[in-house]
């Protein structure tokens, strides 16, 4: 493990969490249409619904533990007090064992207070999620340990075992409590949706077996570099429970609004439509849409700036702590051009072949999920941003100020979707996604303040956003001909989405290297840079002299 460390970076990290965050992704939308026939659109929307909560109670008790396990303890590996960072571990795990108990119990036993009035047929399916909250708060603590010793493999397998265990227990538990229920429309629905969230718990128990073998394998690793601390400081557990509750706490709270939005937006939305007479089962339908097709596909290259945020925080720490601000921001800005490189071809890809996807992806979804990713698209860049901004500055220390300005974008948020759906009832469930990117908006340019503030970071604009806005807007036009004119010709979906996609890759490789200038030795530092270089030379979009830095 030691002789790994050394050789890790920024990029690699990320890559391996990008690439594993990517695959568990995909396997999660795939798993999606199975499901979504097994369950319908009403049952999806319950489903949504219980998932929507358990979200909410996963942030107070366990979603934020990795960030911060893998500051408090980088900071410690950093100023080599490695006898402290082993402590930092051991409390984490008390301070995990507490929350997720008790909020475990919470889901349990006050769930149907929590959901909607006329959702909580969504209640059995939210009660299954209970024991997965206590687990998932363990599951975090080893996560954010590794990470800070900056091995994201380990988290990475476990993600991908987590999401396959998932999807498969997931479709069975589903199939066969629908089939249980025969002859019942709502005790499909209801009972169905339950055996997705059944498999919920499955994966994360599964993810959790394979981190504590992981973890027991190095175990003796971990003891020797405690042994081998000379510093002379050693935290007691009073004063490391402390500062964990004190950084804890506002990550928490901050990454509570970043992510209840979709809850409180479910509430609202259901609430509101209801008092403009729309049916519950209608108000179930087009919620089960958005939340289970639209929402999973922009999640995807999501995952990838939460990836690179995950990978970059322990290396910001470290640096702030050590107070090297010129080389924090060099990795910051490294992050920012890494995840833009990536999710504005996404956002552009996702808008041109919005329909197509969504025809090929989900044939039981309605023209409503497609109509939502063709305009919501854009969302993939604004959240993107809020996300890697966030992490910014809960790396440097302050998370209040992250924690205000999501505080204050929740709010617009809130108030933008009330007022849609009072002002534009048919809006419907356009006016959830319209205050998302609002949030989101609002969100990053109240970060991009306080980054500057703090830092006096200043983004490459031209390399970060336009050169990548650049290519892909040739690259939509491309893959929008290619699909159609396909689909003249053969009349079949999958294979034209298939020929659009390859020719959007190629398109937009070809026209970021020749709009941006960059080299091979620059593009083969990004995730998978030097097998598109070996291709970019086979086709003569370079030849055998290039060099320079990314």
């Amino acid at each position: 493990m030691a002789k790994k460390q050394k050789g890790d970076s920024l990029v690699r990290n990320a890559t391996v969490l990008m690439v594993a965050s990517i695959i568990s992704r995909i396997i999660g939308l795939v798993y999606r249409r199975p499901l979504g026939e097994i369950l319908g659109s009403v049952g999806l929307g319950y489903y949504g619904y219980a998932s929507n909560l358990y979200t909410i109670l996963l942030l107070i008790s366990s979603y934020s533990i990795p960030m911060a396990v893998s500051k408090i303890v980088s900071e410690r590996l950093a100023k080599k007090q490695y006898k402290n960072a082993w402590k930092m571990f051991r409390g984490a795990l008390i301070y995990a064992v507490i929350v997720g108990a008790g909020t475990a119990l919470v889901c349990w036993f006050f769930g149907g207070f929590l959901l909607p009035r006329n959702q909580q047929n969504a209640l059995p399916a939210l009660r299954a999620l209970a024991p997965t909250i206590f687990f998932s708060a363990i599951l975090g603590v080893l996560r954010g340990y590794f990470q800070a010793h900056k091995t994201m493999t380990p988290t990475s397998v476990s993600q991908i075992m987590e999401q396959v265990m998932n999807a498969v227990i997931s479709i069975l538990a589903a199939w066969i409590l629908v089939s249980a229920q025969a002859g019942s429309e709502s005790g499909q629905a209801v009972y169905g949706a339950m055996g997705g969230t059944i498999g919920t718990g499955a994966g994360v128990l599964t993810g959790l077996a394979f981190m504590l073998w992981v973890f027991a394998v190095n175990r003796k690793y971990f003891m020797k570099k405690a042994a081998q601390d000379t510093t002379g400081t050693v935290e007691s557990y009073g004063e490391i429970l402390r500062e964990m509750v004190q950084l804890i706490t506002p990550i928490i709270f901050t990454s509570f609004i970043l992510n209840c939005s979709a809850y409180l937006d479910s509430y609202l939305y259901s609430t509101i439509q209801g008092i403009n007479g729309f049916s519950d089962t209608a108000i179930s339908a087009a919620y089960g849409e958005y939340s289970n097709y639209y929402v999973p596909l922009v999640s995807i290259p999501l995952a990838m700036a939460s990836a690179s945020t995950s990978a970059m925080m322990p290396e910001v720490s470290g640096l702030h702590a050590i107070g090297s601000i010129r080389e924090a921001n060099d990795k910051i800005n490294e992050t920012m051009k890494l995840s833009m490189l990536i999710c504005i071809p996404c956002m552009v890809g996702l808008t041109v072949l919005a329909r197509p996807i969504m025809q090929v992806l989900f044939p039981a979804a309605s023209d409503l999920a497609g109509t939502l990713l063709l305009t919501g698209s854009v969302f993939v860049v604004t959240d993107s941003f809020s996300i890697i901004s966030g992490g910014v500055l809960q790396s440097i220390g302050h998370q209040t100020t992250a924690l205000i300005n999501s505080a204050v974008s929740l709010g617009v948020n809130l108030i933008s979707l009330a007022l849609i759906l009072f002002v534009v009832p048919g809006s419907d469930i356009y006016a959830v996604m319209i205050s998302n990117i609002i949030f989101s908006v609002v969100c990053c340019v109240m970060n991009i303040f306080s980054m500057k503030k703090y830092l006096g970071i200043h983004h490459e604009i031209r390399k970060t956003y336009i050169e990548p806005l650049a290519a892909s807007f040739l690259m939509g036009v491309a893959a929008w001909l290619v699909y159609h004119v396909f689909y003249l010709l053969v009349h079949h979906s999958s294979i034209s989405l298939i020929l659009a996609i390859l020719a959007a890759l190629l398109v937009y490789l070809i026209a970021y290297v020749k709009i941006s200038g960059i080299t091979k030795t620059e593009l083969a530092k990004v995730p998978g840079g030097g097998r598109i270089v070996d291709f970019l030379t086979r086709i003569h979009v370079y030849d055998g002299s290039e060099s320079g830095y990314f």
